[in-house]
């Protein structure tokens, strides 16, 4: 690899984890990086992962040929504005945030077209911080990259390669057309995720019936509602526009959907829920998201004193462990009373393989 120094501004869960596969990569690599916290940098200095044991100031940054801008979307606006007279000629700003209009936007403004590649890494965690990030976090994920019209053809070519070798996909877009189709894919589905759980909530009596019996449907549609509600805040503000687009699409959907309902129109609600299902059976899951895989089984368990522990005695026999574990009590629309969470993919057929073959009954979703 050609680069020399690469600097981070900001070092959580994703800017942590390309530094960790960057340093195991290339242990001569340097590199240098400033976070909110000093706490972060001292640790990643301990971790041999950067040369400075204390944040660096902006200037330091001016003989990097790649710059990695790791903190909130709108923290990341202003950190470029700052080092629009520092950096050098040649070098690249990138950023990692999920949305890039704005900041497209702000870097046209600035003049800063030719030094700038913008990166949406779709991988995450539940947990942040250095101390969660990892060197494997973006392997098998889709990393978007949305040059300017003056990105340099080279540069972008090497940003790609250097993606690749993180053990992501790049996939190279245009930076309206990213925000339009995450919009579509993510933002909108946590918007209709929170107003379900707050219709829901709010339509529910004193003994929360509603709440009891929530099954595996209800459950499903929104576990992205357990995300930060500050960054889907920040989201939605700097996404606005697409997402206005799609939800409007949206309820004219339902719109459409509601009157099919209303005039009992069987052969369009059955067209609807068809072409759905066909759709949704046609996608490929092969890439990590920006909430992982849920890696889960149910099965039959006879209601005996030590069910469960059977079950577990011969996954842990085998030394498989189980993450989560739970009975389920309403069973509308899953198959199973027992729900079972394993760690990955690899452990989950593991499971499977041998609950079946000590007779019980699965259900895989």
């Amino acid at each position: 690899m050609s680069l020399q120094k690469i600097g981070f501004i900001g070092l959580g869960l994703i800017g942590g984890s390309i530094a960790k596969k960057l340093h195991a990569l290339h242990p001569e690599l340097t590199m240098i990086a400033t976070a909110h916290h000093a706490e972060t940098v001292a640790e990643a200095y301990k971790e041999h992962l950067i040369i400075n044991n204390t944040p660096c100031e902006l200037k330091d940054f001016a003989d990097c040929d790649y710059i990695f801008l790791c903190t909130p979307t709108k923290r990341n606006i202003e950190y470029l504005q700052q080092l629009k007279d520092v950096i050098s000629p040649d070098c690249i700003i990138t950023d990692v945030g999920s949305v890039k209009t704005e900041i497209h936007r702000e870097v046209i403004r600035l003049g800063l077209e030719a030094n700038f590649i913008g990166g949406h890494p779709m991988a995450g965690s539940e947990k942040t911080g250095l101390s969660n990030a990892s060197e494997t976090l973006l392997e098998n994920a889709y990393y978007i990259i949305t040059p300017t019209t003056k990105s340099p053809s080279p540069a972008v070519e090497e940003l790609t390669g250097l993606v690749r070798s993180l053990g992501a996909i790049p996939l190279v877009l245009g930076y309206e057309q990213h925000d339009y189709a995450t919009a579509a894919i993510s933002h909108l589905p946590h918007v209709i995720a929170y107003s379900l759980v707050n219709l829901v909530r709010e339509s529910d009596d004193e003994n929360e019936i509603m709440k009891t019996i929530a099954a595996g449907g209800f459950k499903d549609i929104t576990r992205i509602a357990s995300s930060s509600p500050v960054m889907w805040e920040n989201i939605c503000l700097s996404n606005q526009e697409q997402i206005l687009k799609l939800l409007d699409s949206y309820i004219h959907t339902l719109e459409v959907m509601r009157t099919n309902i209303a005039d009992a129109d069987s052969p369009a609600l059955l067209d609807a829920f068809t072409a759905a299902k066909d759709y949704r059976d046609s996608i490929t899951i092969t890439a990590k998201g920006a909430l992982k895989n849920v890696y889960e089984l149910y099965l039959d368990l006879i209601d005996e004193t030590g069910g469960i522990a059977t079950v577990a005695t011969i996954l842990a026999s085998n030394n498989l462990s189980i993450k989560n574990i739970g009975i389920i009590h309403n069973r509308e629309f899953e198959g199973g009373v027992l729900r079972l969470e394993m760690y990955d993919g690899e452990s989950l057929a593991l499971a499977v393989a041998l609950l079946k073959k000590h007779h019980y009954t699965i259900y895989e979703r």
